[in-house]
């Protein structure tokens, strides 16, 4: 019996070297991604006001418009889309202004290779651009979509564009929207989306699962709009247009909880992304 009880302590003891010799820091690298920010364009001056509840009406803020880049095992994933019919260049006259896929390109990403698109809202400048990406997988708030279109295309609110929701449902006709229920939803490894900061009717935000710079892995926290500045967050301030600003503050102090550490909070529009976190530069911006 002694014989067997060693015997068995050895093969359990072998059992466990061999799970443990994949380094503890591969295992929890495996459903993590590297975050990239990427400036498309450019709004160099718009009033304060708009953006932040109770900030001085003479006040003008520069606006950032920018796609989170998710790049980790197969997928290759956008936080929003950004914009490219030329209604809204013509309307805004943004600076600077790239397509987003190009913009993906010029980074070593073919529009063909992204995966998935999660967009936080339905506002132009965050989903009209989801058709130049021909194979990526749409996700949107099944509530964000009944509230302002239906498989038909109408235009069932006004913040919708027409033409963007046409082609919500052509994609959707086309089998790729994924319209997600809720609020705290897993939608695949690494990745979670949230509502409540009511931005619009169900406004979204995402947690990523991140390689960080000092090799941890770590929660970034993508605000997209229910948090347009660092200033609404160090401030507490909720966002302007917000439908509900209570809830945007509930909204922007889970952020707090959820993310890692505060500075890994990435708001939507705030030019001072690209500054606080400077590497590589030139509108780039790796979220570590």
């Amino acid at each position: 019996m002694t014989t067997v009880r060693v015997l068995s302590a050895l093969v359990a003891a072998t059992s466990l070297a061999q799970f443990d010799c994949v380094p503890p820091t591969t295992r929890l690298l495996a459903d993590s991604y590297q975050v990239t920010a990427l400036r498309f364009a450019t709004a160099p001056s718009y009033p304060t006001r708009f953006l932040v509840a109770g900030a001085d009406s003479t006040r003008r803020t520069p606006l950032a418009f920018t796609v989170c880049l998710i790049q980790g095992g197969d997928r290759v994933i956008l936080m929003d889309a950004g914009f490219y019919r030329q209604k809204f260049i013509d309307r805004w006259k943004p600076e600077n202004y790239v397509r987003p896929s190009e913009v993906l390109q010029a980074n070593g990403v073919e529009p063909e290779r992204v995966t998935d698109i999660v967009i936080s809202h339905i506002h132009w400048d965050h989903l009209d651009g989801a058709d130049l990406f021909p194979r990526a997988r749409i996700w949107l708030q099944r509530a964000e979509f009944e509230h302002y279109t239906n498989d038909s295309g109408a235009v069932l609110d006004r913040a919708i564009d027409a033409d963007d929701a046409k082609m919500l449902a052509s994609l959707r006709a086309a089998g790729r929207v994924r319209l997600i229920d809720g609020d705290s939803v897993p939608i695949m490894p690494g990745i979670t989306v949230f509502t409540g900061g009511k931005h619009t009717f169900a406004s979204q935000y995402a947690t990523v699962r991140s390689r960080l710079a000092d090799g941890t892995v770590g929660t970034i926290v993508l605000a997209s709009d229910n948090a347009y500045l660092y200033e609404n967050l160090e401030q507490h301030r909720p966002i302007t247009q917000s439908l509900d600003t209570l809830s945007n503050l509930r909204a922007q102090e889970r952020m707090r909880r959820l993310a890692s550490n505060p500075r890994l909070i990435v708001p939507g529009h705030d030019v001072a992304v690209f500054e606080r976190f400077p590497k590589p530069g030139h509108g780039v911006a790796h979220i570590e």
